[in-house]
């Protein structure tokens, strides 16, 4: 078989962007910005995580772009009418990558497991599934019994990637499969693994025997590259090498490959940049020098020239319609009022050192930051630029003393709930994790997020979302940045990139086709 070849010079363009259909591969290579953390279902936690699992692995149900739940390896599902159990039967078709077939033991098993392990989707499930809870009824059929009422929990169910017991246990060493599981992949997904290198590739090929089937022209192999340097994605671009880039190039990088022939398609997402501020060390642990940075920084430069998106006037982004605390106002850029804000604190009077974290060699936060530094130099700061890649960015927010003081991350709804917004990010139990850089451990903050959980009537969700709002934006727990407009550059022959409001469930490439025009 041959693999399609996508070329670069003038002579070949009419290969690259109107390939024949007699063509036997349709190979996509994706430019990603960071490195892929772990492939293992109970471990994942960020962008490329889930990525590479959601073409690996499938869960139960999944997700449409409306943010509908709907069937994946369950065919149906019933709900208890006191809402504490929910009963899912599986197809009868469905099977694992090996051929075998996906049964009620393997969701057993896969639960418990990531409730033992208790990283990653577990942080979400925390107080809701305990071990025991989910049992098998028959073959095809599997119960989860929840410890109290969870109002997301059809909606986090995507979440739980479900392993072949089978498959793992030769592999189970005395750490639960976590070794073998980091670079194989034991699922039912579309794709199968080919190559995995954690810190520079991954490759994944078609299960052409996946149950649920594919569209026309199929995605054969998806070869994702890992690259943060910009300069290096243009190289790849103008060699041909490219297909498709991720969301968080530069406009004079999507500017130059759409001079090179590529599409550019932009989206709303649920996506959110935060400077995350610790509430727990100097500076940042004085509320009047979190709102004095928030007032220093230049919203309408970083959004409409740096990166841009639309205005985030809370931590939940306005995509959550009928949740969003409208009558918050949004954030203003003020240097005086900063000044006014830094007076107040304790810190005021003295020089104020602090450390702004971002990734490296991801130019707009360079840019971002760079210009936090000159606005926050005007009204008393010694500034401290920090870039780490993001394995070890992770590593130092395992930490209070050393997550830094600012830190700009992104983060998205990991599902299609206002609550996937605010547990992973300032609910106590979740401190230690990149998503909770804020350090926020607050009884007020916890109750109204539990409440909310618990609270099966929407109108009382409504009310404790918006005033859980207010509560974080009064102690200014984060600077809020922007709402991404999702864009990539794609090889105008690559078909079928939708957003999902579940993490990166928009890049399972078995909803892809190639179709050239």
């Amino acid at each position: 078989m041959r693999t399609r070849k996508f070329l670069a010079s003038a002579a070949m363009a009419a290969l690259m962007f109107g390939a024949s259909s007699a063509w036997a591969e349709n190979v996509v290579t994706m430019a990603t910005g960071q490195i892929f953390r772990s492939i293992d279902p109970a471990k994942v936690t960020d962008y490329t995580d889930y990525m590479g699992v959601v073409n690996l692995y499938d869960g139960l149900t999944s997700v449409e772009p409306d943010g509908s739940i709907v069937p994946e390896l369950a065919e149906s599902w019933e709900v208890s009418p006191d809402a504490k159990e929910v009963t899912y039967k599986l197809r009868a078709d469905a099977k694992f990558s090996d051929g075998s077939p996906v049964e009620a033991s393997d969701v057993v098993y896969s639960v418990e497991r990531l409730l033992k392990i208790n990283q990653g989707p577990a942080t979400m499930l925390a107080g809701v599934l305990t071990p025991g809870s989910v049992t098998a009824v028959d073959a095809k059929t599997v119960k989860f019994t929840l410890a109290k009422n969870f109002a997301p929990f059809l909606a986090v169910v995507p979440a739980i990637f479900i392993l072949n017991e089978e498959a793992v246990k030769p592999h189970l060493g005395d750490d639960d499969g976590q070794a073998w599981l980091a670079t194989n992949a034991a699922g039912a997904g579309p794709f199968t693994l080919k190559l995995f290198d954690r810190g520079a590739a991954m490759t994944v090929v078609r299960n052409k025997d996946y149950y649920k089937g594919f569209p026309e022209n199929p995605i054969d192999e998806v070869r994702w590259v890992v690259q943060a340097d910009e300069s290096s994605v243009r190289s790849m671009a103008a060699s041909g090498e490219l297909t498709m880039t991720g969301p968080f190039q530069s406009p004079d990088t999507y500017q130059a490959l759409e001079g090179m022939g590529y599409k550019v398609e932009s989206h709303q997402t649920t996506s959110t940049l935060y400077l995350k501020l610790n509430s727990k060390i100097a500076p940042t642990d004085d509320v009047h020098i979190r709102k004095a940075i928030a007032l220093a920084t230049d919203y309408a430069t970083i959004r409409e020239v740096i990166f841009p998106g639309n205005k985030l006037t809370t931590p939940l982004p306005d995509t959550f319609k009928q949740f969003h605390a409208d009558d918050i106002p949004e954030p203003k850029f003020d240097l005086e009022a900063a000044k006014a804000e830094v007076a107040k604190s304790k810190y005021a009077g003295q020089p104020i050192p602090i450390t702004l974290g971002y990734l490296t060699g991801i130019k707009y936060q360079e840019e971002i930051s760079l210009l936090m530094q000159s606005n926050l130099e005007q009204i008393g700061f010694t500034v401290k630029q920090e870039a780490n890649p993001w394995n070890r960015v992770t590593e130092l927010a395992t930490k209070v003393e050393t997550t830094p003081a600012a830190s700009q991350i992104f983060f998205s709804a990991t599902y299609p709930s206002p609550d996937s917004m605010f547990y992973s990010q300032y609910h106590s139990k979740a401190n230690g994790t990149w998503a909770s850089m804020e350090w926020i451990a607050d009884p007020e903050v916890d109750r109204l997020i539990d409440e909310a959980r618990g609270a099966g009537d929407t109108t009382r969700q409504i009310e404790l979302y918006k005033e859980l709002q207010h509560k974080l934006v009064d102690m200014q727990s984060d600077v809020f940045l922007l709402t991404q407009v999702s864009k990539h550059a794609l090889n105008k022959c690559l078909q079928g990139l939708s957003i999902i409001p579940m993490r990166s469930f928009g890049y399972d490439f078995s909803r892809y086709s190639w179709k050239c025009d």
